[in-house]
């Protein structure tokens, strides 16, 4: 067969071309000795002006909490009062700051506020820093989880 009718033969499928292409393609990666990273930044992934896995961890862990504001492009989340159903005597405020575009401990910021009712009136009172804590861990791990599957998909 000649080069001029395999030339014909793959001008008429497309999908060979493509098929062709793909090899091609992967036997080119084959040949370094370095394996390509995948570098999955969030910022390089998403649109959005903040880390990617910090934020949806974020709204996940205060899902079950009613939403003020929620900014991503400055990765801000607000929660209004929250009383919990068991406890209606106490509510807390939530706000999450996220301030990198890297998946990073210190790009995470929380900040909590918490009223007791006391004679009719909602009065302040201090947030145990445990707590805060507490919150801070469950976002940082549930964004690198989101990463770690992200990475195997």
């Amino acid at each position: 067969m000649s080069q001029l009718s395999v030339l014909a033969t793959i001008g008429r499928r497309p999908a060979t071309l493509a098929l062709l292409g793909l090899a091609a393609l992967g036997l080119s990666a084959c040949a370094g000795k370095d394996r390509p990273r995948a570098d999955l930044a969030a910022s390089q992934v998403t649109t959005i002006g903040v880390n990617s896995y910090l934020w949806r961890a974020s709204l996940d862990a205060l899902s079950f909490m009613p939403l003020l504001q929620a900014d991503s492009s400055g990765g801000v989340v607000i929660t209004d009062w929250y009383a919990n159903p068991s406890n209606p005597g106490e509510r807390m405020k939530v706000t999450v700051s996220i301030l990198d575009q890297d998946l990073r401990a210190d790009a995470l910021r929380v900040a909590a506020s918490r009223q007791v009712s006391q004679g009719g009136a909602w009065v302040d009172a201090p947030v145990q820093a445990a707590t805060v804590q507490k919150l801070e861990e469950i976002i940082l791990t549930r964004a690198r989880d989101l990463r770690r599957s992200a990475i195997r998909d």
